[in-house]
């Protein structure tokens, strides 16, 4: 990078952290700390959503998922969320506000009992600082190693990993959610416009490309090409420009565009707290519903920004990304033969020839002089360099590659899209840390372990578990870049599918039986996640969005049977505390339904 660039990039973040810490510099309360004082108003709660929702996760996961055989299909998690987001504000909002809540854990103690409440807040901590941090810290880290790298400025994965993960601790621990909503205005707007930069790069590169620089989207070669990049495009990738696959695909098969989809959408825009924290600090239900529908109208935008960049990378550097693959499995062989680790994962891909590289018979070498079991490695690993797979690429660096290769230099754009990467992985991870945050301050130990506490040392605890979960985090987070976990963003869903579907159920169901008693609760929580495991590992072929699925109605199933077995003798109300103007938007439910026939036409367009 040019001095320009550098000096964008870093004015950036200097002006985003100050921004957050400056806004909420008088925060020492826990309202006011965890929920911005219950202020915020539509447009601070929209592009919240957005900042705290878009980051490496999407742009680098999802981004390359759309250059691997997925495409367009992968957007249904954006589409989805829009349809998703306008039935949580006018179904779900009104509970939570009416109610006075801090956290989703707490308003099922609202509904069942307070053994619910810690079993989904001790579930939410698991898999906020387990899969949501440490994923978004790898991602994001994994991005700007890479990005950095392809500008001559070398660091580690480890080192990047903990750079993310402090640079977002410093405001969240300083001004809490209202520190987070500042800043994620400035990083959303960036990301949104950093994505459209991005986008118009990559069209104007395909659209000037020759035959013999492109590929289409299964990786052959090309005779001819029509003009303007959006209709080569449309003409490369007709395969990857359809919503539907088939039954039998193991990511999204079009059974989960009916049923299995659903389930992580709305649990995750309805009931992760690092999400709806957001929400929970409305000014009114006015205010978040607004904001909700803002966020919605700004989803359908998202795969444009990621999803077609991602395909339009393929095509023009799927050369590229088979020599990252390269790189990768030789640099991961290397670290496995030379610490004598497991080498069942190394299967040589197609475009290793071992003639070729002296070093993987070097490796196997230095693993037979070794003792027994080393030799017996040797003997695994033999097995599995001579089984081929197809063609490898590094699907995951379809950004950098678009960054690195496209975006002109010294102009200030380079640094500008750079600071908006890095914004949006911040947002995100100061989404994380904030909500996990008061899930432990608010249910466990401001409800078990100190009830007496003051405000003060509220905010006190809140901040010390902000600086714990980044640390535990920076020691996950490195561990991800093994291979057999098989994508970020796919390791990052499924892994949520052990508390998502047993989550959305255990609410749904509450809010549609009120005479449920509270045992019914506590069993679908615990239901889930054994259910959820032995299916995976029962009939590992079934895709992960169908166990959600399968998962969801038979904790339903088993929630009504108690419903019948014991009943309560009258239904549970949910009463008001009056801490929250609840009068429903008008306006918000106008737009809330053109966002939806928006998003069916995508639907249609795409199907």
């Amino acid at each position: 990078m040019g001095w320009f660039d550098v000096l964008i990039f870093v004015a950036f973040i200097v002006f985003v952290v100050s921004l957050g810490m400056f806004k909420s510099r008088h925060e020492t309360d826990s309202e006011a700390y965890f929920l911005a004082g219950r202020g915020l108003t539509w447009w601070l709660i929209g592009i919240s959503l957005i900042a705290a929702n878009i980051s490496a996760e999407q742009f680098v996961g999802m981004s390359g998922s759309a250059a691997n055989y997925l495409g367009i299909a992968i957007a249904s998690y954006e589409w989805m969320a829009a349809i998703t987001l306008v039935v949580v504000a006018f179904a779900f909002l009104p509970y939570f506000l009416r109610a006075g809540i801090y956290t989703i854990p707490e308003f099922l103690e609202h509904r069942y009992n307070h053994w619910a409440r810690l079993l989904m807040a001790i579930f939410m901590m698991i898999i906020l600082i387990g899969v949501s941090l440490s994923g978004v810290i790898y991602a994001g880290a994994l991005t700007m190693r890479d990005l950095l790298r392809d500008n001559g400025i070398e660091i580690s994965l480890t080192a990047a990993c903990w750079i993310m993960g402090l640079i977002a601790a410093a405001y969240v621990a300083f001004g809490g959610l209202k520190a987070c909503a500042w800043a994620d205005l400035v990083q959303g707007s960036a990301l949104i416009l950093g994505g459209g930069v991005i986008l118009y790069f990559a069209l104007q590169r395909l659209g000037a490309a020759t035959p013999s620089e492109v590929v289409n989207g299964a990786g052959k070669a090309v005779a001819a090409l029509p003009d303007g990049g959006w209709r080569r495009l449309m003409e490369l990738n007709p395969m990857k420009l359809h919503m539907v696959l088939p039954r039998t695909d193991l990511n999204i098969p079009w059974t989960a565009l009916v049923v299995g989809l659903w389930i992580p959408n709305f649990y995750y825009w309805g009931l992760n707290q690092y999400i709806t924290q957001r929400v929970l600090g409305s000014a009114s239900l006015r205010e978040g519903q607004k904001g909700i529908v803002f966020a919605a109208a700004l989803k359908l935008l998202i795969p444009f920004i990621i999803v077609f960049p991602g395909i339009i990378a393929f095509n023009l550097f799927s050369r590229d990304m088979a020599a990252r693959a390269e790189e990768d499995f030789l640099r991961q062989f290397e670290h496995a033969a030379a610490t004598q680790d497991s080498v069942e994962v190394f299967v040589l891909p197609e475009q290793l020839d071992p003639a070729r590289h002296p070093k993987l018979a070097e490796y196997a070498e230095r693993i037979r002089a070794h003792n027994d079991a080393a030799r017996q490695r040797a003997n695994e690993l033999a097995r599995s360099v001579i089984e081929r797979r197809p063609l490898l690429y590094k699907h995951d660096s379809a950004l950098a590659l678009l960054i690195g290769k496209l975006i002109p230099k010294n102009r200030g754009i380079m640094g500008f899209v750079l600071a908006a990467m890095l914004g949006a992985i911040v947002s995100s991870l100061a989404a994380v840390l904030n909500a996990a945050s008061t899930i432990f301050t608010m249910d466990v130990f401001g409800r078990y372990l100190y009830p007496q506490a003051s405000q003060r040392l509220l905010v006190g605890v809140g901040r010390f578990c902000v600086g714990l979960f980044v640390v535990v985090g920076g020691l996950i987070s490195p561990m991800l870049d093994n291979p057999k976990f098989g994508g970020i963003f796919k390791y990052i869903q499924e892994f949520q599918g052990y508390v998502s579907p047993g989550i959305l159920a255990v609410f749904v169901f509450g809010l549609l039986n009120r005479r449920a008693p509270p045992a019914a609760g506590v069993v679908g929580l615990l239901l889930n996640p054994v259910l959820y495991g032995v299916i995976a590992w029962a009939w590992p072929n079934i895709a992960f969005l169908d166990r959600m699925a399968i998962c969801f109605f038979a904790v339903l199933a088993v929630m009504q049977v108690i419903g019948w077995i014991r009943p309560l003798p009258q239904p549970v109300e949910f009463r008001s505390s009056g801490r929250v103007d609840v009068q429903s938007s008008h306006g918000a439910a106008v737009f809330g339904v053109v966002v939806v026939l928006v998003t069916i036409a995508l639907y249609i367009r795409f199907w």
